[in-house]
């Protein structure tokens, strides 16, 4: 297979199934941006702001986060249960802190050329988002729910 590899970036790899050669593309592109350096505070601000992004993992989209002034969010896993939070920048890692959790979510962010890539408390092991698209659209957040 390591014959393919370039063969597989242009396209004209026969002998390696598509969904293979989209899996070990993503992969080296992941490593790839596994060694960029970690955004700051500042630089992960200056991306964010004003946008809604949706999160990708494992091939399929996982969630939105819309990023509002202030280091202020607001998180959903696309279902409409929309939650508000904040985030902070400690020890190399973005933090978030949200309405119905007080224990820190913290990530490790780099920019690649798809958008960005997310590692959880910056463990390799641990669970990786990657920037799925921006849109210009509002999240859906549903209502409250009223019982009775």
């Amino acid at each position: 297979m390591g014959n393919c590899l370039l063969a597989m970036l242009t396209g004209i790899c026969q002998n390696v199934p598509m969904l293979r050669r989209i899996a070990i593309l993503l992969t080296l592109s992941a490593q790839a941006a596994a060694a960029q350096s970690a955004l700051s505070g500042a630089e992960f601000d200056s991306y964010t702001r004003g946008k809604t992004m949706f999160y990708g993992f494992q091939g399929t989209v996982y969630g939105v986060e819309r990023y509002l002034p202030n280091r202020r969010v607001i998180w959903s896993f696309l279902d409409g249960n929309c939650k508000e939070g904040v985030w902070y920048e400690q020890a190399g890692q973005i933090c978030f802190v949200y309405e119905d959790r007080i224990d820190p979510q913290c990530w490790v962010f780099t920019k690649s050329d798809g958008g960005l890539i997310a590692l959880f408390e910056g463990n390799s092991d641990a669970t990786e988002l990657y920037e799925a698209e921006d849109i210009n659209e509002e999240m859906v957040c549903l209502g409250p729910e009223v019982g009775v």
